[in-house]
């Protein structure tokens, strides 16, 4: 895959995360088409990049081990449906190798910042609704957390570190 390509699919990976963590933000919902789009991307780059076939087996098996643990704390309403999916699709993109745990770090560390930080502002919420400032109501009243805003900053944290982007190097 021509470094061309690599930087124009990094570009579109980016700019689909920047719309998730902005919608899961602003409506606390990633939509589906948002993650198909990635899973979509992510067969473009391994057709291109000539992806031998063991690493897409071990990519789809990380897809479906991360889409399993999700599934788990979907059920028990734990985590949301979109950013199970979001969560899943992306790990295609990292396989069975040390960029996934890079990822999944990356997303637990900026999960933790990001619930640290809406637990401050629901706490002091009025300090800024009080002056006539717009928060979304994910910041101020919603019992979940945007999720989809760790994710969309871990993976764009871990994503240089892809193999499948480290093929055009």
């Amino acid at each position: 895959m021509g470094n061309s390509v690599s930087e124009i699919l990094f570009l579109a990976i980016s700019l689909l995360l920047i719309y998730a963590a902005l919608g899961d933000l602003l409506t606390m919902k990633i939509p589906n088409w948002l993650s198909l789009t990635i899973v979509c991307l992510f067969i473009l780059a391994a057709w291109l990049s000539d992806m031998s076939a063991a690493a897409i087996g071990y990519s789809l098996g990380v897809a479906v081990a991360v889409f399993a643990v999700c599934f788990l704390l979907f059920v028990l309403n734990v985590m949301g449906g979109g950013d199970a999916k979001l969560l899943t699709a992306l790990a295609l993109w990292f396989g069975l190798t040390p960029a996934l745990l890079v990822f999944l770090v990356n997303v637990a560390f900026a999960g933790g910042v990001l619930t640290l930080a809406i637990l401050a502002i629901r706490w002091k919420s009025h300090l800024v609704t009080d002056r006539g400032v717009w928060l979304p109501a994910s910041l101020t009243t919603a019992k979940k957390i945007p999720y989809g805003i760790a994710i969309a900053a871990g993976a764009l944290m871990a994503m240089p570190q892809a193999p499948i982007f480290l093929v055009a190097s």
